[in-house]
Parts: C-alpha cells; structure tokens; sequence
C-alpha cells in the first residue's frame, strides 16, 4: 500500500471523463459504471449531501501519479435506494447507543444491477479492494457495503476482510428465439397460457405499445414518462427518489442507453416504462428498472415492463434481461433465478460476528430457496 495514493473526490466532475471511462472499459465497459451515468445523478441533485448520498469517490494513483483504480462510494446517512436491506442491521446498533450512520456505500445509486465495482485493471483488483477496507477502517464510520458485485469483485473484496452476502434476482436469457412466439412455445403449457390470456387482456381494453429509442425519444416523451414514474411513487406515499433533471440528463448524454416503451388508448399515452440497455463485454442487455400508469388496466404492468421488452429484445439480439430486485413473478414470464453478491465490513467486532452468523444462515436460505424454483421452461429446454 506504500506505492499507492487514495484520493476521494467530492463530486465525479473532478475527474476527467476519459480517464474515469478508460478504467471501465478495463472491466467491461458498463454504461452504467460511467461517469456520464453517476454525473446525472449528481448534476441533477438526485444525489447529494441532502438527499443522504454525499459523494466520496475514492481513485488509486501509482507513485508515478497515474491513475489506476476508482470506486464509486457514497457516506450515506440512511439505507434507501440500496435493494440490499440492512435495516435490522442499522436498528440493532441504535439499540445498543451505537452510530450506523452515516456509512459507507460503494454501489451505483438506485441500480440493483450486477457489475463491477472496483473499477480498475485485473492486476490491480486486489489492491484496489484492500485500498476501500483500509480506508474505511481508517474512515471511522460504522461499515462499509459494496453491493451487486462481480464474481472477481467478491473474491478480491472478501479476501480484503468483507463478508458475503448472496441475494436472489430474475434474469431472461435469450436461448435464441426468433420471435416471441417461438419464446412462448419454450415456455410450460400454463406459463404459456397465462401469458397469452394476460397479453389478450390487454389488447381487449384498446391498448397499443410502441417502443423509443436514441434520438427517436422526443423531451415530450420524456415528460410524459416522469409523469408516469412519479405517480407510482405516489400511489404508495413516497417521494420519487429520481429528479425531472436526472432523466433530462440521461436523455441528452445517454439516449442510446435509453429504450422507452409506451401504452396508447388510441391516440392517448397512459403508461411508459424505461429500461437501460448496455453492453458489457460484448454482450447486449436491457435493465428493467422503471414503470408508470397514469390509470389502471389489468395486466399492463405485465405488458410493458415484460412483454413489450422481451418482444423487443428478440428482435434486436439482447442476450440478457435482468428484471431488477426481488421479484418472483417473474419466473412465471421465462425469467429464472440467479443468485447476485455483495459483501460487508463492519467496524464494530461484536456485531461483525454476529452479522457473520446472520450471513452464513441466509446464504444457506437463499441456495434453499433458489434450488426449490422450477424453470417456466419446457423439460428440454431448461432445467
């Protein structure tokens, strides 16, 4: 660690964007791991100090000066937007008088989405990992939470001294399909049933979709989706966690990571959904992330955040949908469960061990869990 500098910086712009993207590019180049994609959340203040994402992005420099790793991190001073819970974690301290918050978080903000997070060359990953554990040991607050981790990422971070944790998501993988029927006919007879009956529900009420892309996607759509977006936050009595300027953002500098698909009632739209769509070492995937209706027609959540998408995708080559946090619903539209990571350090020796108990137990819950699902696929098409 003698040869290595840590830097924090208080916000992304301090770093120039070609060298923060050359270091994601060493890991596969994920569009959201780019500084274009954290910049929006903090250019459009739906991050910041205030909404208890301070930003602390912690880069590794050589003795030359060169730059040679960087992790997205954030001093956090509440735990939602994670989709990792550790509510009973944070609860558990407050009752014995001791501080959770603020935290350490390295993670992509409101993105329960798999990936890298020590962003950096192979031959660095050990370093960068110990480099974050140090610095949050030396940091004095209570933990720190790397979540939806890469295999490597997990490995490194836990030979570093953070403990694992597995969690359960619903993936669709494109098994080469040449339309959606041909998907429909992979699927077990009720599957397929329920499907088609949900499909037709839709149709019955006078709904159309169409799906936007890149520079197709007009401000006026824009607007519309955050309509739809906000009131579901709404309906259950929150405050959407995103800003208008977050997705105004992402529309100008990310449109071709951007796939919007809407519900009509004739000329009227009702509904949107927007998904990001990535490649990640070559391979195309679409990130199921947001939906909004501006009234209700039954199925239509089924219809555009999963029908609509998948149709899409088969026509496009999309190799990998990945469907967000939680969520077995899913399975019962051609998703199957995968297992995702992130691993913990907590500074507290005590509640270290006995969160490490906890994780043994859960982990052993989840494999339970996930060996017990069955495939929406027909026998010899999965198992």
């Amino acid at each position: 660690m003698n040869a290595v500098h840590i830097e924090i910086l208080d916000q992304i712009s301090d770093i120039s964007a070609n060298l923060w993207n050359a270091l994601v590019q060493e890991t596969g180049g994920s569009v959201l791991n780019s500084h274009a994609f954290l910049s929006a959340f903090e250019e459009s203040a739906s991050v910041s100090m205030k909404t208890g994402w301070q930003p602390k992005h912690l880069i590794l420099r050589d003795d030359a000066g060169t730059l040679i790793a960087a992790m997205p991190l954030y001093a956090k001073s509440h735990s939602y937007g994670e989709f990792v819970f550790d509510w009973a974690w944070a609860d558990a301290y407050e009752r014995n008088g001791l501080r959770y918050y603020p935290k350490w978080l390295c993670a992509i903000p409101f993105t329960p989405v798999p990936g890298a997070r020590l962003l950096c060359a192979p031959s660095h990953r050990t370093l960068a990992a110990r480099a974050l554990v140090q610095w949050a040991q030396e940091s004095k607050l209570s933990s720190l939470h790397v979540l939806y981790t890469s295999p490597e990422d997990q490995e490194a971070l836990c030979a570093a001294g953070c403990m694992p944790r597995t969690h359960t998501q619903f993936h669709w993988s494109n098994k080469g399909w040449d339309n959606f029927d041909e998907f429909l006919t992979s699927l077990t007879q009720s599957k397929r049933k329920k499907i088609r009956a949900e499909r037709r529900k839709v149709k019955e009420a006078g709904i159309t979709t169409r799906v936007l892309t890149g520079a197709d996607i007009q401000p006026s759509d824009w607007e519309f989706f955050y309509r739809c977006y906000a009131n579901t936050y709404a309906l259950r009595g929150n405050p959407p966690y995103l800003t208008p300027a977050f997705f105004t953002h992402i529309g100008q500098t990310l449109s071709d990571h951007c796939v919007l698909a809407f519900a009509h009632r004739g000329n009227q739209p009702i509904a949107a959904s927007l998904l990001w769509l990535d490649t990640v070492n070559g391979q195309r995937k679409l990130y199921g992330r947001y939906w909004g209706a501006l009234e209700h027609v039954d199925c239509l959540h089924f219809e555009l955040a999963y029908y609509t998408p998948l149709e899409w995708a088969i026509s496009h080559d999309i190799a990998i949908i990945e469907g967000g946090a939680q969520g077995e619903h899913k399975l019962a539209r051609g998703f199957e469960p995968v297992q995702t990571l992130s691993a913990h350090w907590l500074a507290h020796p005590g509640f270290a061990d006995a969160v490490e108990k906890f994780l043994e137990q859960e982990r052993a819950g989840v494999s339970q869990y996930v060996g017990a699902l069955k495939s929406p696929f027909r026998a010899e098409i999965g198992d």
